[in-house]
Order: C-alpha cells, then structure tokens, then sequence
C-alpha cells in the first residue's frame, strides 16, 4: 500500500480578523465575549454546529462552584453572567437561593454557589449572547493547521463543507480543550499521561421527569489518590483524546454503556426512555500547553503580580487560587494564548482548572488580553493595563478583592 501521496496544495485566504478564538466550549464563548465588548473583531471558529462543548454537547450539565465553599463569592465577571444565563429559563434541579436572594453567610456555606442547567436552552441563549456581542461564528469547521511566521500565527488553515481555506489573523486564543493550536504552530505542549476513562452521560424521561445519569465520571489525577478513591470503571481502556480513530472508538464504547445502562434501568422502568445523549467524547483531560508559568495545587492563597482571574476548588471546600497570565502563554508563539482547561499546570491542578467556571474565568482574561495587545509578552505596565479592563468588567483578579472575613 502506498504510504504517502504527494500534493501540492495552494489555499486560498478568503477571510480575516482580529482575533480569533478556536473551539467554541464555555472557554471559546467567554473569550469571544470578552474580545468583542472590548471592541477586538472576533470570529469564534467551532467544529461542531452548536456552542458550549461538553457542557452542553457533551451533557457536563452542572455549572460548578463560583465560590470557595466557606460562603464567599470569588468568581465574578463572566463566570458567574454565565451561570446566571444557563438558568434564566429554570434549571434541571433547584438553583441555588442563598446566592440569588442574599442569604446568610451559613446558608451560602451550607449550599454552594453552583448550579444544574437545561443543555438545550443555554445552548441558544449562549449563541445569542455571542451575536448581540458582534462575534462571528462560524460553525462545522475544524483548525487543521497553523502557518507561523517570525514565531507568531499569521493564518489559520481550516476546513469545513467548502472545502478547505485559510484565515488570516493578528491573534489567536486557544480553546480548542487539547491546545490543537500550540500543537500546530510549534508551541510546547504536554499530554495527559494517566488518559481518560469512559462515561456516557444522558438523559431519560422517567415516571413524568427528565432525569440525568451520569454513567461513568471524570478520573482524578493519580498524585490525589492516595487521599481521594477515583471512579470506578466502565471500561477498562484509558484513552488519551487527541487520535481521531481512538475517540471514534470511544464514542462507540459510550454509546453502548449508555444502551446498556438504560436496558438495565427498563426492568424498574418499563415506560422510561432515553431522551438525550452526548454527542462528543467525554474527554476531560487531553493535552495542554507548556506556558510561561506553571499552576500547581501548591499554589493555594499564593498571589502573583500578573494574576488575572481567581478559581476555587470543585472538589472540596476552602483552597482558593490566583491565575497568572504566564499559564496562559505557550513559549516560542508570541500571539497565541490559551484558554480553558488547556492552560499550563500541573496534573493534579488541571483537575481543578478544566471545569466550567476556571474555563470561564481563563477564557475572559484571554478575549480582553486579545482585544489589547497582539504580542503576549507583556511588560509589568501592559499587565495593569490589562488587570484595569478586567476589573472594568467585573473580575477580581486578587485575593486581596475578596473579603475573606
């Protein structure tokens, strides 16, 4: 069989714009946001036909905690205007009051500031916020490759039906979940060793309610084991998330526990039937960006001069966290930033960093950053400036801002 075929391919430029941000997940939408109210001309590039990734495609339908757990708001700004989005029509399970009403500080600690969403809505709803932004969207499309030029992007090369084209770019934000775009472009870049497990979330309609079930989980990351038991396994496989015939596979495997799961629940529930299932891989950690700066878990309650945003813990009460802009910049590409649960920590803070609201948080400093500058070293000055436009919008950025009384 012939191993390679020669082509010569000539793609044509057929649009431009001033950042783009690939992956159109809860990191991609808060990045395009934040770019395009800070006037920067965005177009959001997804591969899928729809927006907000596994949260909504991927059925992850629990907005994790904007809070420390001990009653104390510490996300702001995009974050919590998008948990506040995903159950302005009602939500899969009582939202949470004590946040909404101004409860007491012992109500707030006893039930955190999280919540349960209908995929669907805030599928639609996040898209109209992203066009009455002024994003522009394009779906079915998928990065392929980067073209560099004097260690910065200077066209992305994509395909969708029309076929193949490239578009040309002054910046880019990585929020592709598996830092596609570092890869591409010659950026460092680290794997997630330890894989992922198989899940197959979905939802059924049972005795009159739509319920979620959740077949299978995210795994921790083995230095947390020793404290915390992971999940037990569907499958016993682990898959890495970034080879195009392993995630079919997967898909494939999850379909089926999610059949089975559900034959299963038949014999207690003759009149249950499945009413949504994912429709991308469950894949929780993949691959990330090496960056300028390391998070680690170590770094709880540590401040950092170019911090831009702050994230707790989902797991547990307590541990707060300052971001600092390094995590966000791969080496070597002076005009790509990551976002979302690609950004560069460890393996046991990736864990914290990947969910909705860090996501959230990540993908607000990255859209603002981009809408300021197009080289991503920054000096000490530029990086006020862009702490300034993040507090202009809402976001603490310290832990200092937060009243921890």
């Amino acid at each position: 069989m012939q191993r390679f075929i020669e082509e010569e391919l000539r793609t044509p430029v057929t649009l431009s714009c001033g950042t783009a941000v690939a992956g159109g997940g809860i990191a991609g939408i808060s990045a395009a946001l934040a770019a395009a109210r800070h006037g920067a001309d965005v177009l959001l590039i997804e591969r899928e036909f729809a927006p907000g990734g596994l949260a909504t495609l991927g059925l992850i339908t629990c907005y994790l905690p904007i809070c420390d757990g001990c009653g104390h708001q510490i996300i702001y700004g995009i974050g919590e205007e998008l948990l506040r989005l995903s159950v302005r029509h009602g939500a899969e399970r009582k939202p949470p009051e004590a946040w909404f009403c101004g409860g007491t500080k012992e109500e707030k600690t006893k039930h955190r500031f999280k919540t349960y969403f209908n995929a669907s809505l805030f599928m639609l709803e996040s898209e109209k916020l992203l066009k009455d932004a002024g994003v522009k969207i394009l779906y079915g499309t998928s990065v392929c490759a980067a073209e560099t030029s004097g260690g910065r992007i200077t066209h992305l090369i994509c395909e969708n039906k029309s076929g193949r084209f490239a578009v040309a770019v002054r910046s880019v934000i990585d929020a592709t979940g598996d830092a596609d775009i570092a890869k591409f472009s010659g950026a460092g870049t680290e794997l997630f060793g330890q894989g992922n497990i198989l899940a197959g979330w979905y939802y059924r309609f049972s005795r009159g309610e739509r319920k979620c079930v959740m077949v299978g989980a995210a795994d921790i990351p083995e230095e947390d084991k020793p404290f915390r038991r992971g999940p037990e396994l569907l499958f016993p496989e682990r898959f890495a998330g970034i080879d195009g015939t392993e995630l079919s596979r997967m898909t494939e495997l999850s379909h089926a526990a999610t059949y089975a799961d559900w034959e299963k629940k038949l014999t207690d529930d003759p009149d249950s039937v499945p009413e949504a299932i994912t429709s991308i891989p469950q894949v929780r950690m993949t691959r990330r960006i090496a960056g300028r700066a390391l998070l680690d878990t170590s770094d709880e309650r540590r401040s950092f001069s170019d911090s831009v945003g702050l994230t707790g813990h989902w797991r547990k009460r307590g541990p707060v966290y300052e971001i600092p802009f390094g995590a966000l910049c791969p080496e070597g590409v002076s005009n790509l930033l990551a976002a979302g649960r690609d950004i560069s920590t460890s393996d046991a803070m990736w864990d914290v960093t990947r969910v909705i609201p860090a996501c959230a948080v990540t993908g607000e400093a990255a859209g603002t950053a981009a809408a300021l500058f197009d080289d991503f070293r920054l000096d000490g000055r530029q990086v006020k400036e862009l702490q300034s436009a993040l507090h202009y919008a809402g976001v603490r950025t310290s832990l200092s801002e937060i009243d921890f009384d």
